[in-house]
């Protein structure tokens, strides 16, 4: 049996300037690391049992029949500064795939090579950071949140340079699109009203169906990115490179470089060892969001006879986000702690259990998982701030339906906590797998009660804890 997925590449189909076409790198000594066969079954993709042969088409060895590689062209903020130019310079959109329910999906591979957008790069992947992005996309999907997957992970059987010398490996993503703010950047840079009109056109058949002008298809993508945005903060997940180029149109988390969990609450927490400024910590992603979206604002106006006269009304449309966010944060964190419909008269209660764990640097996803179960006082070292809080919250939840079960359904038992990560990674780089496979399998579902005991749900001791994490290029 031969792998056949069905393509129809819309993306390949515009004209010059969208992307170069571009073939993977061969991989020398390919094997299969992961396949997530039950992506594959969704998508309609027919996939041999033979790894080997899994291995071969997902290394770019041997593509299927329709797929046409190529590099997308985008711009993007990158920390603040603007580089009109990036692109994938280590990754290539092999085709675009149309699953059973009509839905269509990007699979790109990661890791591929070089391409013109590759800026000295060597346009290859290390198999840590490889596998680092399959267990999180994949525990991100199963919390319920908008996201690329993980299809396939590949060791290429090639050495990559890095600090070291590392094991090469290849990913394959599957995502909505991979139309990023840093894409729409990339036009307006150059003034190209013609190619920018394309993009938005492609952008609305793809994801906005309805929109019917710029300014509306903007106000699409920021509703979408605020919810994105406030359902991880509601996770503790802390993404750690919200430059525009990693900012997508369709509202998925996507790019994870130098993404973490934390485990114990602060608002200002960091972990990418790039970000030295904490531009991109904890708290601050609500206001980054609105930052990327107004740069997207900023590219938009190229489209409008007057663009002038639009100013006001997309900066408007930004202006609001910040209370769009706020309302969404509440939502969520009201849910967490049992309350189906919170109200701003909630948010003081919600504020001061953060703050009591900030003070306390209480576990962020064991404290809320134990307002559930009667254990969340354990997280704290002084339990008597905590047990007064309690106390006005188990009044407040006297009023609600079915506390327990809105708690159990939207906090977390175990959450991908990067000790556990780091060291299912270390296995697989001596060639045991087993830690990789056994966090997988935890992590993809995270809310079953028979977790509560498992090793996975403990925060990191002293020795264990990771201070910094890397994005792998």
């Amino acid at each position: 049996m031969t792998l056949s997925m069905r393509f129809d590449n819309s993306y390949a189909a515009l004209p010059e300037g969208f992307f170069v076409r571009q073939a993977p790198r061969p991989a020398g000594a390919p094997s299969l690391l992961a396949f997530n066969r039950r992506l594959a079954e969704d998508l309609g993709i027919a996939a041999p049992e033979d790894p080997g042969a899994l291995a071969q088409v997902f290394s770019g060895n041997a593509l299927p029949e329709g797929a046409a590689p190529l590099a997308m062209a985008y711009a993007g903020h990158q920390f603040g500064g603007f580089s009109p130019q990036l692109g994938d310079g280590r990754a290539l959109l092999i085709g675009e795939v149309v699953a059973p329910d009509g839905s269509r999906w990007d699979l790109q591979l990661k890791g591929s090579g070089r391409t013109p957008f590759s800026r000295g790069g060597d346009g290859l992947a290390a198999m840590g950071p490889v596998l680092r992005e399959y267990l999180v996309s994949e525990a991100m999907a199963a919390l319920g949140v908008p996201t690329s997957r993980a299809l396939a992970a590949v060791a290429t059987g090639d050495p990559v340079m890095r600090e070291t010398v590392l094991p090469g490996a290849v990913l394959t993503r599957v995502a909505r699109s991979h139309l990023r703010v840093g894409t729409f950047e990339f036009f307006a840079a150059r003034g190209d009203k013609a190619r920018m009109r394309l993009l938005l056109d492609h952008a609305i058949a793809r994801h906005d169906p309805d929109a019917d002008s710029p300014q509306s298809f903007l106000r699409g993508v920021i509703a979408r990115q605020a919810a994105l945005v406030a359902q991880w903060m509601s996770l503790g997940f802390i993404h750690g490179v919200m430059n525009t180029d990693n900012c997508t149109i369709s509202g998925d988390t996507i790019d994870y470089g130098p993404c973490a969990f934390m485990d114990r609450y602060h608002p200002a927490t960091v972990f990418s060892s790039i970000d030295r400024q904490g531009r991109y910590a904890y708290d601050n992603q609500r206001h980054i969001i609105a930052w990327n979206m107004a740069q997207l604002a900023s590219a938009l106006l190229l489209l409008e006879d007057d663009p002038e006269a639009m100013v006001a009304p997309y900066t408007e449309e930004v202006n609001a986000m910040p209370a769009l966010i706020g309302a969404e944060i509440l939502r969520r964190f009201g849910q967490k702690i049992g309350l189906a419909a919170a109200s701003e008269t909630d948010r003081p209660m919600i504020e001061a259990l953060l703050g009591l764990m900030q003070d306390q640097g209480a576990d962020f996803t064991n404290t809320f998982r134990g307002l559930g179960d009667g254990t969340a006082a354990d997280q704290f070292t002084d339990p008597a701030p905590f047990r007064e809080w309690e106390a006005g919250w188990r009044a407040r939840l006297s009023q609600e339906a079915d506390p327990q079960a809105l708690m159990a359904r939207v906090n977390p038992v175990i959450i991908p906590r990067n000790h556990r990560v780091e060291e299912a990674l270390a296995a697989a780089l001596t060639g045991d797998m087993g830690p990789f496979e056994r966090l997988h399998a935890a992590l993809s579902d995270p809310f079953d009660p028979a977790l509560k005991d498992s090793p996975y749900t403990r925060p990191p001791l002293p020795d264990e804890e990771v201070a910094a994490t890397f994005c792998g290029t």
